[in-house]
């Protein structure tokens, strides 16, 4: 019997209307859906009813199965001949560990697909009115994660050159490490000053965005109780969601008005 084929799919940030047209059609035909606790779960009524759907579950510190456990699901199921879609959050090799999932299968040769998804590192700021660059503010972005391998003898970010280097920082899971973060870069240069936003739950309904500078944003996220899964943005892009560009919090209001 011929392997099915395993296929990669970005589900988007949380809007169930940015995945991509692809990645719904493989949605909707799929035997077997293994799906993050981050995807946005309408997108899990498109699917077949007679489609088997498992729940990876990986929340921070707490994985309803581990990497090892998924990667086993997604080769077995293939092996039986099933097609299977791994659905996860945003964009599947952008923090993701999409790499890991397609380098276990080519190691029991079996075959996958790849379909990117929008990713959070733009989408979530873009709900929140905040553009990563703007031709007058800001010309690059870098994106970090604030969750790195904790098995790592140490980090392997650059502060000193994230400081350095301008342009919007943006830093993805990094909420209950974000006062040592924000420290790190003043330690290594970069104005205290420097606006800052911290955005939980973006691009849904239960999206919050806090404003406040490099040294402030850490207290401000702890005062609110912010919680993962949150984004934060460091740089003068900041500004131009106070100047008008917050659509998506408008839209909010003009919905619950609308109630």
């Amino acid at each position: 019997m011929s392997s099915g084929v395993v296929y990669l799919v970005g589900a988007g940030p949380g809007d169930s209307d940015l995945i991509t047209v692809k990645g719904l059609r493989l949605l909707r035909r799929a035997d077997v859906v293994v799906y993050d606790r981050l995807i946005p779960f309408e997108l899990l009524e498109e699917t077949r009813p007679d489609a088997e759907l498992i729940d990876a579950g990986k929340q921070p510190k707490r994985h309803r199965l581990a990497q090892e456990e998924i990667n086993a699901i997604l080769l077995d199921r293939a092996l039986q001949g099933y097609d299977v879609v791994r659905l996860k959050g945003g964009d599947p090799l952008v923090f993701g560990r999409g790499g890991e999932e397609a380098l276990a299968c080519r190691q029991h040769g079996i075959p996958f697909e790849i379909v990117p998804g929008v990713s959070s590192v733009n989408a979530v700021p873009a709900y929140a009115g905040i553009p990563l660059t703007h031709r007058h503010v800001s010309s690059s972005f870098t994106v970090i994660t604030g969750h790195e391998d904790p098995t790592k003898p140490e980090s392997s970010i650059n502060y000193a050159a994230l400081a350095q280097i301008g342009g919007t920082i943006v830093i993805m899971m990094g909420v209950m490490r974000l006062c040592e973060i924000t420290r790190q870069l003043q330690n290594h240069g970069l104005d205290g000053e420097t606006p800052a936003a911290v955005i939980e739950w973006g691009a849904t309904r239960r999206q919050r965005t806090r404003i406040g500078t490099l040294d402030t944003i850490a207290g401000i996220a702890r005062a609110e109780h912010i919680q993962p899964p949150a984004i934060t943005v460091v740089g003068d892009v900041v500004r131009l969601r106070q100047a008008g560009v917050a659509w998506f919090d408008v839209l909010q209001k003009e919905v619950l008005m609308a109630l």
